[in-house]
């Protein structure tokens, strides 16, 4: 292996990795760290495409709040490959056990072997078809009030509701601004209680359809509503869908259980799957996992991958010692 940002794709009938990970975002950077200076024999797989590639900065994230979610991963890139963990650029599409733990095969038809498997591909954001809020993403469109919240103090929000449950986003805004509009069409009815706890704090409701975001230069103005009127908004806090990337998770059987934001890959505190030898991590195990939660939960299930290898190498040595003390005392 080379520590060089030149790292050759590896030849896979030739190597067996001690660990492949699939993702190579903040969770999948924070496994590969750990395991490479554990001088374990790690393959990232990534396709640099992390969740949070739209937004210019991150916030709450200790040390590097303001800082480039890009300039991030460029960073871990460096660090992981400077410890000789190797990274490729590829999309993992299949996986399956095998003899030697897995074989993960990309898009481009390479075949690579892992003796464990971290699964950190993450989650993707699907919002709603309205005319200008794709472009606003990540910038005057977000979703997050603990990673955008206190830039948006004093504004004027707009919360895009998708569900009734997403009235609690809402609420939470309440501590940064008392210019809050929430806009409902695009979530079933409001129940009247909720309506009211929303009047009580002095958050607005408005039922119109919203059709457009109105710009000026990049900015967000406001919300272009279905009978043509416009309402003022600084920043508008949506409420998109969310879709794990897990279909190497899926191909391998890994259980699924139901949790508040729908149904998502199980995990043990470790980041166990159900599949022995596969961990999931940051998004792909939890859509709420904040980049620093994404971070430790990388270490965590690094922590563990390599905690379990020691035991399968002390527990070979010690099988070793007691058939030489067997031969020897025969």
């Amino acid at each position: 292996m080379t520590g060089t940002s030149e790292s050759p794709t590896p030849a896979p009938d030739r190597e067996i990795w001690d660990v492949v990970i699939i993702g190579g975002g903040a969770a999948g950077l924070s496994a590969a760290l750990i395991l490479a200076r554990a001088r374990r024999r790690v393959l990232v797989l990534d396709t640099q495409e992390p969740r949070n590639r739209f937004a210019p900065h991150m916030h709450g994230v200790l040390s590097r709040d303001g800082y480039a979610p890009l300039d991030l991963v460029a960073d871990g890139r460096r660090e992981v490959r400077a410890a000789d963990g190797v990274i490729v650029d590829a999309r993992a599409i299949e996986a399956r056990a095998t003899g030697d733990g897995f074989e993960v095969v990309t898009a481009d038809g390479a075949r690579f072997t892992g003796r464990r498997l971290i699964v950190a591909s993450g989650m993707r954001d699907a919002l709603p078809d309205i005319p200008g809020l794709a472009e606003q993403w990540g910038r005057g469109v977000v979703a997050c009030p603990y990673c955008d919240g206190y830039e948006a103090s004093g504004r004027a929000i707009g919360v895009l509701l998708g569900s009734a449950a997403g009235v609690h986003k809402a609420h939470m805004l309440r501590a940064y601004s008392d210019d809050i509009t929430v806009f409902t069409a695009l979530a079933e009815a409001l129940p009247e209680q909720d309506r009211r706890v929303l009047a009580q704090r002095g958050i607005r409701i408005d039922d119109r359809a919203v059709t457009g975001v109105v710009t000026e230069g990049d900015r967000v103005n406001a919300l272009r509503l279905v009978d043509g009127a416009v309402v003022q908004v600084d920043v508008v806090f949506a409420e998109p869908a969310m879709a794990a990337r897990d279909d190497v998770l899926r191909l391998l059987g890994a259980d699924r259980a139901e949790g508040p934001m729908g149904a998502w890959t199980a995990v043990d505190a470790l980041g166990r799957t159900s599949v022995p030898g596969v961990w999931a991590v940051g998004n792909a195990a939890n859509p709420g996992a904040l980049v620093p939660i994404a971070m430790g939960s990388g270490a965590t299930a690094a922590l563990a991958v390599n905690g379990e290898m020691i035991a399968e190498e002390v527990a070979a040595a010690q099988a070793a010692v007691a058939v030489r003390t067997s031969e020897e005392a025969a």
